[in-house]
């Protein structure tokens, strides 16, 4: 089984070309490659799979087995992973995922990917949709106690929920403290939550740290880069066009006033590719 470690200035998933391979007992697999594959394992495994409907379709999976919705980063890398492994000459692509069909824009130099521009599409602010415990249509600075403190905490989802909170120095957060204890704070978010901790630096950027819910602190996400940007412009305080800055990288945001869709861009990586025996667990 050939498996492909990439990361896309945030997450690090192991991407299988699912088109090519025939795969079975998938939530035993994506455990298997979180867990062992690649020494420190992953954010999860993705799955490149035939589309009736769009050029690809995106499965997803969590480190724990389970099949998630969508993920920014993983789409992106997605596109770099189809164009450079020859399964497409496009380089205007969609793909479909659980949370929808999303638009891929391929930068293409020296015959490979070097940069992707994603329309992740319109978040969701329902609170019953994220969902949100609370008796309001949206969750959006709402105050809550978290251990000794109080904060402001606004929610929305692209697929997956996601919280931001804007503290003054994101640096020097205690992430450690609190990530974990928003991400279980189930009375507030029955589903769990990943937690962007964000920092205003003007209008046109701002810093970030994610605490990734079943995962921990990552070096980055870019939906939570977008949660970042789409509350940081609803509430005036930055433009709806942002670089954001996470540990791993930068990846510019534009939030669409407008139509309210959202675009990120950024490059996407290959770490290294491998094969690996997993017949013990697929049968073949």
């Amino acid at each position: 089984m050939r498996f492909t470690k990439m990361q896309a200035f945030g997450n690090d998933y192991v991407y299988i070309d699912a088109i090519n391979q025939k795969l079975s007992n998938l939530n035993e697999l994506a455990k298997f490659v979180s867990d062992h594959h690649f020494g420190i394992g992953s954010d999860g495994m993705v799955l490149i799979c035939p589309s009736t409907i769009a050029d690809f379709r995106m499965r997803i999976f969590n480190p724990d087995g389970t099949e998630a919705e969508m993920c920014g980063n993983a789409i992106r890398s997605v596109g770099k992973y189809v164009y450079d492994h020859k399964l497409t000459t496009k380089t205007n692509l969609t793909i479909e995922t659980l949370g929808g069909i999303k638009n891929l824009e391929l930068t293409v130099t020296d015959g490979l990917v070097s940069n992707i521009k994603a329309n992740i599409g319109k978040p969701i602010f329902e609170a019953s949709l994220i969902p949100v415990n609370t008796t309001k249509d949206k969750f959006i600075m709402e105050e809550v106690e978290v251990l000794d403190q109080t904060f402001k905490m606004s929610s929305l989802s692209w697929g997956n929920p996601h919280t931001v909170i804007f503290v003054d120095d994101v640096m020097n957060f205690d992430v450690a403290k609190y990530g974990p204890a928003i991400e279980n704070k189930l009375e507030v978010f029955p589903n769990r939550t990943n937690v962007t901790f964000a920092q205003v630096v003007n209008k046109d950027y701002i810093k970030i740290r994610e605490w990734e819910r079943g995962t921990g602190e990552t070096i980055g996400c870019g939906t939570g880069c977008s949660t970042a940007v789409v509350f940081a412009h609803e509430l005036g305080l930055t433009s709806n066009k942002c670089t954001v800055e996470q540990i791993g990288g930068l990846l510019e945001i534009e939030y669409d006033s407008n139509s309210k869709e959202l675009y990120m861009k950024g490059p996407s990586n290959f770490v290294f590719e491998s094969e690996i025996d997993v017949s013990h667990i697929i049968g073949g």
